[in-house]
């Protein structure tokens, strides 16, 4: 198991209208992308932000899940709409320790 770390960062004032537009979506990318780890807002220290977690089974199911994402073209225009409203982008792969409690990575 992977989980993937996403985190945006959006413009002042335009993080309300990314939820916004993001509620449009959120079952497409739930359906296609799997397992939703959590979402979150930032409360504290860098502001304007969504953290989000997507548990995989490999970086091969990532990359295949997404790519199927990708393709539909209601997320297309879905991204033409937030691109505007996003700053930064970051992204990382985790691998949960033996003793996490997601599991092993293997």
């Amino acid at each position: 198991m992977i989980v993937e770390e996403r985190t945006y960062t959006f413009h002042p004032g335009r993080l309300q209208k990314f939820l916004e537009e993001y509620e449009t979506v959120r079952d497409l990318q739930s359906r296609t992308l799997g397992e939703m780890v959590g979402y979150f807002t930032s409360e504290f220290g860098v502001q304007n932000q969504t953290v989000h977690l997507w548990a995989y089974d490999s970086l091969e199911d990532r990359d295949a899940r997404r790519s199927e994402l990708a393709a539909v073209p209601e997320w297309q225009a879905f991204l033409g709409r937030i691109l505007p409203l996003l700053d930064r982008q970051e992204n990382r792969i985790l691998k949960p320790l033996a003793f996490s409690p997601l599991g092993s990575p293997t």
